[in-house]
Order: structure tokens, then C-alpha cells, then sequence
């Protein structure tokens, strides 16, 4: 199965950004006001210097369209020295027209008086005006490599009817293509939509597919698991991918006041090399710089976090997340990442489209507990060594996985329960484990054919949720299972509310008990039809783990290393430690790199097993025979190469 790798394209060369959203020390969002040459200069000089190729800018609406039919060509002279100041660094800006919402305030042009962003037909009609005059302006200089309609649009325009955001988006769209912009276009709302972020505000991300040509991610996570949070960016990716569009990862970072610049460092680490594994191909941090001198400038006056996400200090010097920047940049350029793709793989995650889909009568909270299991169940994934493929259950499940992945599933619509069931007497090994939810509303499994799928009986009551009753969930195994023997135990903790902390009672019929619970019942069965398999496991693994703090790495990842090794998944590098994650990038020529991605807290050795038929040698060709080292939350990237045979390049 193909996973996507798609990348944005300037001269019909693929590209791969690296950069900073970018305000100036001078100013912030009002820079533009005390617009500093030399400073823009020197900054834009440091972010140069650890290898950033591009910014993220922004017209502060306010002060660039002061009326409702007039442009302030001071401030817009600013900004051509701006970019000028780009091309003589070697540089490109993407910039943003409509600001607009800014860390933590909304910044309204003063003639707006309240008028509806996408309703209001005079009002849309002046932001189409507007970005229209800034391409006819700036649209035929070198130093501008896309544009974006706004800056997380959701916050300072709010929601409305999803068609009504569609055509708001693409009047805008069409705007920027009559005043002869042709560069890459996307909205800059976050890719906040139903579909990738468990919100419902009219921002579709499908639709915004149909009209940008790239996705841009914006993620602040704010979690209780350590390695839930440095997946986080990746998930979104993940998601915004299906869509078969690039995605730029436009805004990640932290705050030195929420967290110290060391694990700020680590945090840009695993985001940057996560992502890249989850398919994204540009990153634009948040943001380039500290403002401590602007501490009596809103939006820094109340909110003073905002003061100190910048890549450098105050004074310009860089911080330790600037050479995580630089090293990020120096991989980008060794392994040539613009020719370089995800490999396929044969494995596949089921997206329920109760995720990105209303239907009549389902309660909200459905949607958000399968977001956050389906993220855990992700991680466990990823520290599984497994490479999945994401198939939306909306675009109908997408055919080639021998191995494909239900987790803690409460409901699926009635025609995908037959379809994996073909899936599985094609040759497929289908896994899904058993969720009664986490509401009142239909509690228990809509399956349709749970018995004949499952070859069991189950033993559900009415209304009723069969309670969890230990605080440790473990499974011994009755049967060998891939690499897990008979006697193997699987211990989990169990969590949840009082809806989704149940089991799913079942007797075999026609199914083979692999492994039972503390209490005799069966809590892995495998049910074995013509070419193929389906395993049941009746217990909500995925959903006690992703409602559980400080959870990972737990036992569901050696699950799905057994499920991996049964379905006969291929898989170029595995490690046996469950801390870190193994992934391959091909590129164009066939050469393969292996990344190694520690979620240790420490220094770690590890031996990774390869595919038969190949070895491992680090990017200078030497081999790597021997233990890898990765440091506290580190990385590594190594060759893939045929056995007894040496490459360069």
C-alpha cells in the first residue's frame, strides 16, 4: 500500500521547506510599523546560517488595508524591502494575507464593524480584493514561494456551514489565480477540520483539498504521555495525508516558559523526524524569535508564553531548538530527501468514518474518544516497528494489506463489516478489538455480524456493560502466536469511564482461543476463514491505554509485533525494544535509509534486525554491525543495502 510522500513543487523541481514563521524582534505583529531593515537582516542572517531556507509572513491587515478600498503602500514598501531582504539571503517567504487572529488575539482591521468574514458577500468580496492587490504587488518576485489565506482562520473568522467555507475559500482562491499568483496556495487555518482534529467547525479538510495544493498542519499538543505528545504532529500529518495532497507541517514549537529549552530540543527532534516518517515534507517552526522588549505589546502583555517560542533569544542568539533545526536541515540534505519517499508497506489502520462523519443520532463524544484511540493506537504501532498505511473508512477501505487494523472499535458502518470479512478470506489477517464506547447512547458493539465474523457467541446483556474488574488486564497465551509462545503473558492497565471499561463476552464458535484473561475467558481469538484470518481481542486495549498518563511504551505494541509477524507483514528493520521506532525512506535510486527514533529517556544500545538479504552501514558506508547508540530521546539514521554489497551516494 502506497503511503503518501507528496511533495510541493517549485520550476517542477520537488522542494522541501525548512523554515520559521517570522515576525521581527522590532515589532512583532506590528512590525511593520517600525520596520527595521538591518535587523530583519541580521535575523533572517542567523536563521540562514543553521540551514533554514524559507519564512512564513504575514500582512497585519490593519495596518496594510487601513480602509475598505485602499492598500498602505508605505507599509507595503516595507514589505518589498522585506523580501528583497529574502532574496539576498538566499530565501523565500510564503506570505499571509488575511491577520487577523495572532497569539492569543484577534487583530481586526478598523472598518470591518463587526460584518461576517464569509457571509457577509461585500466583506468576502474586500478580502479577495485585498489579497488580489498583494499578488498583483508582490506575485512575480523570486522571494515568494506560496501563499496562504490566514492565519488558524477558525479562531478569528469562527465556524459556519462547511459549503459556506468552501466557497469563501476558493472566491479567495480564485482571486489570487486571476492577479496571477502562481505559486503554491493553502488557507493557513491549521488544517483544523472534522477530518484530521475532533472539531466540527466548517473547516473541511476534504474540501480544502479540492482547492489548495498543499495541507498545513498546525499542532500544539497538550497531553499526559510523553510519547503521545512527541506523535502528535505526526498523527495530524498522518491524517492530512490521506488526502493525497504535500504536507507542510506550517506551525509546531513550544514555549521556554512551558518547558525548558533542553526538552523543548528534544520535543523539535521527534516532531521533525516523526513527521518526516508520517509523510510530511516541509516544516515552518513558530516561530524565529523572542520578544522580551515587547513585553508591554499585546498580545505579549497578557499572554507572556508568546514571549519566548522563538528559535533564537531576544538578542538573536540561537537557541538549543535552532540546531536541532540545523541538524534536521544537514539529514534533509544527506540522504537528498526531495527524491526520497515513504516505502509501502502491507499494513493498514482503519479510519472509522465516524471519525470525519455526521451521522444522525450518533453522540459527539464518539468522535473524540476514536481521535484519541486511534492516535494510541498509532504510537503502539509506530513503537511496533509496523508501517502503516492510514485507509479512510469514507473512501472506502483501500485493498493490498495482509494485515489491517480495527482498534478498540465500536461501531463501523454495516458495509465495512462485510468488506473486511472478504478482506480476510482474500488472504488478509484482519485484527479489531471490542470497545462498547464511551457513552450511554447504543452502548455495546455495532458490528452486524459480530457471531459469524468472529466465530463466537457472544454474551452480552441488554443495556449492559460487562465492567473491567481488575486493575491489570493480562492475557496468557493458550497457543503460539507469531513470536509470542504458549504461556507468553500480555499485561495492560485497565482505564476508562464506566461505559468504555467493559469487555466483550464470547464463547468460541468456530474460533480458537489464542490467549484467555486472569479469569479463564477468552481474550484473543482467532478465527481462521479460507485464505485469511480475523483475531478478535475482547478487551478495548487501544482506548484503556490512550485514557491512561504515562503509559508508553505498553504491551499493545508487542501485540501488534506478533499480528505483524502472523499476517506475514514485511518489515526492512525492526528493534527489539519497544522504545524505539523503526521506519525506512527510499529513494529515487533505490538506495533505503532506516531512521531510529528513541523514545528512551536515556542512552540506549540497540542491534536492529534487518530484512534477510541485506545490511545495515551508517551514511559514510561504515558498517553498523556492531550496537547503535541513540541518546535520551535521540535518533539515527542508517542504509539499508544489499548484503555483501557496498554503496555511495
Amino acid at each position: 500500500m502506497h503511503r503518501n510522500s507528496a511533495r510541493i513543487t517549485s520550476s517542477g523541481q520537488p522542494v522541501s521547506w525548512l523554515g520559521a514563521n517570522f515576525w521581527s524582534r522590532s515589532g512583532g505583529p506590528l512590525m511593520w510599523r517600525t520596520y527595521d531593515p538591518q535587523l530583519v537582516r541580521q535575523e533572517l542572517a542567523v536563521l540562514r546560517q543553521h540551514g533554514l531556507g524559507m519564512t512564513r509572513s504575514f500582512f497585519y491587515w490593519p495596518d496594510f488595508m487601513p480602509e475598505p478600498d485602499r492598500i498602505d503602500e508605505p507599509m507595503t514598501a516595507r514589505f518589498a524591502d522585506f523580501l528583497a531582504a529574502h532574496s539576498e539571503a538566499g530565501m523565500t517567504t510564503v506570505p499571509t494575507f488575511l491577520v487577523g487572529h495572532m497569539s492569543g488575539e484577534n487583530w481586526d482591521p478598523p472598518w470591518r464593524d463587526g460584518r461576517d468574514l464569509y457571509r457577509d458577500v461585500w466583506m468576502v468580496a474586500r478580502q479577495a480584493w485585498f489579497a488580489g492587490e498583494m499578488v498583483r504587488r508582490f506575485g512575480a518576485h523570486p522571494a515568494v514561494c506560496g501563499w496562504l489565506v490566514s492565519n488558524e482562520m477558525p479562531i478569528y473568522g469562527g465556524g459556519a456551514p462547511r459549503e459556506v467555507i468552501a466557497s469563501w475559500a476558493q472566491i479567495i482562491r480564485d482571486a489570487v489565480r486571476a492577479a496571477g499568483g502562481t505559486q503554491p496556495f493553502s488557507l493557513g487555518d491549521g488544517a483544523w477540520g472534522i477530518e484530521v482534529r475532533d472539531s466540527e467547525n466548517g473547516f473541511s479538510v476534504a474540501d480544502s483539498a479540492r482547492i489548495c495544493d498543499y495541507l498545513g498542519p498546525h499542532c500544539y499538543p497538550v497531553g499526559d504521555d510523553r510519547a503521545r505528545q512527541h506523535y502528535a504532529a505526526a498523527w495530524q500529518c498522518e491524517l492530512a495525508g490521506t488526502f493525497g495532497l504535500p504536507v507542510v507541517l506550517e506551525e509546531f514549537g513550544a514555549s521556554s516558559d512551558f518547558s525548558s529549552d533542553a526538552n523543548v530540543a528534544h520535543y523539535y527532534r521527534q516532531v521533525l523526524h516523526n513527521s518526516l516518517l508520517a509523510g510530511a515534507t516541509g516544516w515552518i517552526a513558530w516561530c524565529n524569535s523572542d520578544y522580551d522588549e515587547l513585553l508591554h505589546q499585546d498580545p505579549y502583555r497578557h499572554h507572556a508564553f508568546e514571549l519566548h517560542f522563538g528559535l533564537t533569544d531576544t538578542n538573536g542568539a540561537p537557541k538549543p531548538q535552532l540546531a536541532e533545526m540545523k541538524a534536521f536541515g544537514d539529514l534533509l540534505t544527506a540522504i537528498d530527501a526531495g527524491s526520497c519517499r515513504r516505502s509501502d508497506t502491507d499494513a493498514a489502520l482503519v479510519v472509522s468514518s465516524f471519525l470525519d462523519t455526521r451521522y444522525p443520532f450518533t453522540a459527539p463524544d464518539d468522535r473524540s474518544y476514536l481521535h484519541d484511540m486511534l492516535r494510541q493506537a498509532y504510537v503502539s504501532a509506530r513503537l511496533a516497528d509496523l508501517p502503516l498505511a492510514l485507509t479512510r473508512e469514507s473512501d472506502g477501505l483501500a485493498d493490498g494489506a495482509r494485515l489491517y487494523l480495527v482498534p478498540s472499535a465500536k461501531q463501523l458502518l454495516a458495509p465495512t463489516w462485510r468488506r473486511l470479512a472478504r478482506l480476510a478470506a482474500d488472504g488478509a489477517t484482519v485484527y479489531v478489538s471490542y470497545c462498547p464506547g464511551t457513552t450511554d447512547a447504543h452502548r455495546g458493539p455495532s458490528y452486524g455480524w459480530l457471531n459469524e465474523i468472529f466465530g463466537v457467541e457472544h454474551q452480552l446483556s441488554p443495556g449492559m456493560s460487562e465492567a473491567i474488574e481488575d486493575d491489570e488486564v493480562i492475557f496468557t497465551f493458550t497457543a503460539d502466536f507469531g513470536p509470542l509462545p504458549q504461556g507468553a503473558r500480555l499485561t495492560f492497565r485497565a482505564a476508562g469511564n464506566q461505559h468504555g471499561r467493559g469487555y466483550l463476552p464470547v464463547l468460541p464458535s468456530g474460533a480458537t482461543v489464542v490467549a484467555t484473561d486472569s479469569r479463564g475467558r477468552p481474550a484473543l481469538l482467532s478465527h481462521e476463514v479460507r485464505a485469511g484470518r480475523v483475531v478478535l481481542c475482547t478487551y478495548p486495549i487501544e482506548y484503556m491505554a490512550a485514557v491512561t498518563p504515562q503509559v508508553n511504551p505498553e504491551m499493545t505494541s508487542t501485540l501488534y509485533d506478533a499480528l505483524a509477524v502472523v499476517a506475514g507483514v514485511s518489515r526492512a528493520v525492526v528493534v527489539d525494544d519497544a522504545r524505539i521506532a523503526a521506519d525506512t525512506l527510499v529513494r529515487s535510486d533505490g538506495v533505503r535509509f532506516a531512521l531510529l527514533v528513541s523514545q528512551a529517556n536515556q542512552t540506549v544500545e540497540v542491534k536492529p534486525q534487518v530484512a534477510a538479504g541485506f545490511r545495515l552501514t551508517r551514511l559514510d558506508g561504515s558498517p553498523a554491525d556492531g550496537g547503535i547508540a541513540l541518546d535520551a530521546f535521540g535518533v539515527s539514521v542508517l542504509r539499508v543495502e544489499p548484503a555483501g554489497q557496498a554503496e555511495t551516494g
